[in-house]
């Protein structure tokens, strides 16, 4: 859990973030208009890139140049990813609660 706390952290500014991704802060701008990436905003509204948000463009990046696929195309891939990632995790939930029922029983 702190792990994960740890990589939403925003800690990027967006021309930080661009040079990471190989990528121009327009392209940037352009991802959250369309709403594919919503960066956090500083008390001055600056836009500031966790960790997270870098490996989801970095996601976001392979599947628009190496694999042509548009951004609307793009959107329902990181959800259905999303939906996996929930699903997996239940289905983890799920397991350890029946070794827990499992190990009650014996």
């Amino acid at each position: 859990m702190n792990r994960e706390m740890n990589e939403r952290e925003p800690r990027y500014v967006i021309s930080v973030a661009a040079r990471m991704l190989d990528v121009q802060t327009y392209t940037l701008r352009y991802y959250e208009k369309v709403g594919v990436i919503q960066p956090r905003r500083s008390r001055g509204n600056v836009r500031l890139y966790s960790d997270y948000d870098i490996a989801l463009l970095k996601r976001v990046k392979a599947l628009v140049d190496d694999m042509g696929i548009n951004l609307p195309g793009v959107e329902v891939i990181l959800r259905m990813m999303q939906r996996v990632d929930e699903l997996q995790q239940a289905l983890e939930q799920a397991q350890n609660e029946i070794e827990q029922l499992r190990g009650g029983d014996e």
